[in-house]
């Protein structure tokens, strides 16, 4: 796309979410008036529409605000494409999601902000979408779906579980990616959930997951997860374990169940030809968040090109904590503090590639006190928050 489409497009998204009281009002527009022009979509979106709203906000400011870097936004459109088809929605489906786009971004920009030249521009960034995600979706040959068999269901923590699961056929996944999955009693509320191990030839793929206050998918996990269940896998995203640089040194920062993407990750490198120099913080708000401490250090221990730094902010679990201890093996030379501020004082970073994991404010405050210390933000990457 040209650079006057590319500025048409970010400027009118950004005046009308500012207008319009945030983009909140947009999402829910854009259902209203999908739902209300074609009601035979809503079959596919879960009851509660809140969190759904969200991830469109996520996803459309994401591929808004990366149209003039087609490298890092087409790829990940092919993706979706490709990982859409679980819904087994039609070319009919997309020009009607795309009808309801313009229809409601005209609407809420007015003609003042909605002239020829932007509804020109948004007309030729939605084409660019649809096309992309269709033919990704058309010459895809795996199936559009996985059916994965709980096999263990371990609850490391009250609120976090580690699940294990078998595959019905391979899953051709690289390190570092996530996968949506659709589990029983939750109907069409997809949840993305990063695999925590490599991918191998029997099948295996293991998830951490944590409960989210107020959620309807993870609680349902923790809780209610029963080996013998199947769930429903869509096909993997991202593109966290595409390194800039093979031979650069390396800084890995996780929060929490974050050490999913990452560990996949690690436990491929021993196997690489070239070990780059890693350091890999691991952080969390109290001790027993380092939930996974014991099977990093183990592989740092046998990896000498691995660094391994545990973080916590508070120094014990809090008192309604029932562990059998305050600190897990290996916190003793644990770092107190804020994960991004360790990070950001601990060594000068500006010739290293960077990925951080963790929630939405934890990657935020990462990136931006990274950027602070000279870190270019073009060598921090995580994968899109939502």
């Amino acid at each position: 796309m040209d650079p006057l489409t590319t500025s048409l497009v970010k400027s009118s998204f950004k005046s009308i979410g500012a207008t319009h009281g945030g983009e909140n009002t947009f999402a829910r527009s854009f259902y209203t008036f999908l739902f209300a022009a074609h009601p035979e979509i809503r079959q596919y979106f879960p009851a509660a529409m809140d969190l759904q709203r969200d991830r469109l906000m996520r996803a459309v400011g994401y591929v808004v605000e990366r149209l003039d870097t087609p490298d890092t936004v087409l790829p990940l459109l092919a993706q979706l494409g490709r990982d859409h088809r679980k819904y087994d929605i039609t070319d009919d489906h997309y020009e009607a999601v795309g009808e309801a786009l313009i229809t409601v971004l005209a609407g809420l920009a007015g003609p003042e902000l909605w002239t020829d030249e932007t509804a020109h521009a948004w007309h030729n960034a939605v084409a660019l979408i649809v096309t992309t995600m269709t033919e990704a979706a058309r010459g895809e040959p795996g199936p559009p779906t996985w059916v994965g068999t709980v096999l263990d269901h371990r609850r490391v923590l009250d609120d976090l579980a580690i699940v294990r699961l078998e595959l019905d056929q391979p899953m051709p996944y690289a390190p570092g990616q996530y996968v949506s999955v659709q589990v029983p009693g939750r109907p069409r509320m997809w949840r993305y959930l990063s695999f925590a191990t490599p991918p191998g030839p029997d099948r295996m793929v293991e998830f951490h997951v944590r409960r989210v206050s107020g959620g309807w998918v993870s609680p349902a996990i923790i809780g209610e997860t029963r080996v013998g269940d199947t769930w429903l896998l869509g096909s993997p995203l991202g593109g966290l374990g595409v390194w800039q640089n093979p031979e650069r040194s390396r800084l890995m920062i996780a929060e929490g169940t974050g050490i999913a993407p990452l560990r996949a990750q690690l436990m491929t490198m021993p196997r690489l030809f070239e070990h780059p120099r890693t350091h890999l913080f691991i952080g969390g708000t109290y001790p027993y968040d380092l939930y996974d401490l014991d099977l990093l250090w183990a592989l740092s221990r046998t990896s000498p090109w691995l660094t391994v730094v545990p973080v916590s902010e508070n120094n014990q679990s809090p008192w309604w904590f029932r562990g059998t201890s305050d600190i897990p093996a290996g916190m003793h030379d644990r770092l107190p503090g804020q994960l991004g501020r360790v990070v950001a004082e601990y060594a000068d970073w500006t010739d290293h590639d960077i990925q951080v994991v963790g929630s939405p404010s934890v990657v935020r405050t990462t990136k931006y006190r990274l950027m602070a210390a000279g870190v270019d933000s073009d060598d921090i990457h995580h994968d899109p928050l939502y």
